[in-house]
């Protein structure tokens, strides 16, 4: 049977049942059969993350604001004591 052959190889490369039957157009259940007949461990339990495997391209932009460089953090601290100097101000 050569679905099983597929599904035993895509189990050691570490998809989860539900990435499997997507690309091979077949049930969960049958992955999970599979699996279970193999006797392979559920995939969050192999250690692999499927996303870092497959990566998608997409970046994420960060949260809040961005951390200064050092050479940014030294000239807002010159003006602030400049600031804070002139009474002018």
């Amino acid at each position: 049977m050569k679905v099983r052959a597929d599904i035993a190889a895509l189990i050691r490369a570490g998809h989860t049942n539900a990435s499997i039957a997507r690309r091979l157009g077949c049930h969960p259940d049958t992955v999970a059969k599979a699996r279970q007949a193999l006797r392979m461990p559920p995939a969050d339990k192999l250690g692999r993350l499927y996303a870092e495997a497959v990566p998608t391209g997409r970046v994420r932009p960060p949260a809040g604001r961005l951390p200064l460089s050092p050479d940014q953090q030294r000239a807002n601290r010159e003006r602030l004591l400049a600031a804070l100097r002139d009474p002018a101000a």
